[in-house]
């Protein structure tokens, strides 16, 4: 019985255990509240992933209405993995918030943070898990909302103009959405993807569509950050709560991209062409500017939050550019490096997390020789680092790696070359870090610290881990990532010519 509503309680458990914290008031009741509810959400994921890959789609129609009346549920080959990923990573992120909450967090603001971090997860479930458009919408601006309260709750009043930023930038490309959202509506008369993907033959006049998806692709793209609309994102993740930063590095954009996809491949065409240039070629040509242009400000960055802030908008061109390749392995390294980069990045912020409330500071000069004194931490950090840059036997090489042969079997050499030359600026930004922290001598900050927690520890080593695991036995992703290629690329023949 319980099997059959998984698609909706993978997005109420989270919304209801939020409530639950809000209500108790008590910051330990709190925390186990919201660490039941995320390992719940989290069961509840892998149990639909099983389900989708053994049987196919799922459909969950809210209420029994028809899709056409009222909302749909809809867990495939794409949502399934996302929702797999954001699940477990706020698993992650609530484990390592115990104890970094009590430095980084006013304690009267405590219980709300869990609350905060349970309806962040909510919304981006919501958003996965949905087949509506406009409820996307709804779920997006309750992620937005939650992730705006998130980064204001910390300590630093740096925070605060973070979350501003991010507020007007959050709620401009909202409006963007739901205007394209209107359009495509006015279209198609309906606000099912599955129904509109059925409906767009049947459109004598594109121009509407055309407008439509200008509107909701910069819309998303404001919220994954894509270059150059990614000015919110360094403020944002430098000066948010260690555990939100990781939370939202490892969810946020993922599924903004997610929803490109589903958009770029099911509804409007990504080799469609809007004038004189495809909507493939727009797409890789700022996919290249953010690896480049963004991996070239992380150089230079003496805060080490910003750096991996700048590194992650050069790390979400990666993901992109496996979109814009559209073919089945660069799609497959899109995805890959979706789930492999929330693995990576989750692990770098949470290892400097660690270190930010042990030595009390995230400057690269102040943290000389920190590795020294802080080996744990810092060899994540590094496990992190060399995923960033593609090293053999992490997961960022495995992802790159199908990202380079989309661009061959593309006959695109010259792309596979600017992706491996790309990675060497990684090496750079990477390098400053790794080289700071292990072969100086020990700076004031370093020989003060005071030891890791466990608790920051755990989750912060489980990540690493993982990112060497899927380096070495990739099979697992891949499936998955694979499956989602081929589903995509299979609706996309429906899309409008």
């Amino acid at each position: 019985m319980i099997a059959a509503h998984l698609p909706v309680l993978v997005v109420l458990l989270p919304l209801f255990g939020g409530l639950l914290a809000a209500l108790s008031r008590h910051n330990e009741a709190a925390f186990w509240i919201a660490l039941v509810a995320s390992i719940a959400t989290l069961a509840a994921a892998a149990a639909l992933a099983g389900q989708v890959m053994a049987g196919g789609p799922i459909s969950y129609r809210i209420g029994g209405w028809d899709p056409a009346l009222g909302i749909e549920y809809r867990i495939d080959a794409v949502s399934a993995p996302i929702l797999l990923l954001v699940a477990a990573m706020g698993v992650a992120a609530i484990v390592y918030a115990r104890r970094s909450v009590t430095v980084e967090i006013i304690p009267e603001r405590v219980a709300w943070y869990y609350t905060m971090m349970l309806i962040c997860l909510a919304g981006l479930l919501g958003m996965a898990a949905s087949g509506d458009a406009f409820n996307i919408f709804v779920f997006l601006e309750i992620s937005s909302l939650s992730t705006y309260t998130l980064i204001a709750l910390g300590r630093d009043r740096r925070a605060l103009l973070a979350a501003y930023q991010y507020l007007i930038v959050g709620t401009i490309g909202a409006t963007f959405y739901v205007i394209g959202v209107g359009l495509l509506y006015l279209s198609t008369g309906t606000l099912n993807f599955g129904l509109i993907v059925e409906r767009l033959p049947e459109i004598t006049s594109p121009r509407a569509l055309i407008a439509a998806e200008a509107f909701i692709v910069v819309g998303i793209a404001l919220k994954l950050a894509l270059f150059p609309l990614h000015a919110w994102l360094p403020n944002a993740y430098a000066y948010a709560p260690s555990s939100a930063t990781a939370l939202l590095a490892s969810t946020a954009t993922k599924v903004a991209v997610y929803l490109l996809a589903r958009y770029l491949f099911a509804v409007f065409g990504i080799q469609r062409s809007v004038g004189p240039i495809s909507v493939a070629d727009a797409l890789m040509a700022l996919s290249l500017l953010a690896m480049f242009a963004a991996s070239l400000a992380a150089i230079f960055q003496n805060d080490i939050k910003r750096l991996l802030a700048f590194s992650s908008v050069a790390q979400i061109g990666y993901i992109t550019l496996g979109l814009a390749i559209a073919n089945e392995a660069g799609v497959t390294g899109a995805f890959l490096h979706i789930m492999n980069h929330a693995l990576m990045k989750g692990a770098a912020f949470m290892a400097i997390g660690a270190i930010l409330i042990s030595a009390g500071s995230s400057k690269l000069d102040e943290l000389a020789g920190i590795g020294r004194t802080m080996p744990v931490a810092a060899g994540a950090l590094t496990v992190a680092g060399l995923a960033l840059i593609g090293v053999p036997g992490t997961s960022g090489f495995v992802s790159k790696w199908y990202l380079v042969l989309g661009a061959i079997e593309a006959g695109r050499l010259w792309l596979a070359i600017l992706i491996v030359a790309s990675s060497v600026l990684a090496v750079l930004y990477v390098g400053r870090i790794l080289e700071v922290i292990w072969f100086r001598e020990p700076a004031k900050r370093s020989l003060e610290a005071q030891a890791v927690p466990l608790s920051l520890l755990a989750p912060t080593l489980v990540l690493a881990a993982l990112t060497i695991w899927f380096g070495l036995d990739a099979g697992f992703p891949v499936e998955l990532a694979s499956s989602a290629a081929k589903a995509l690329l299979g609706v996309s023949k429906g899309a409008l010519p």
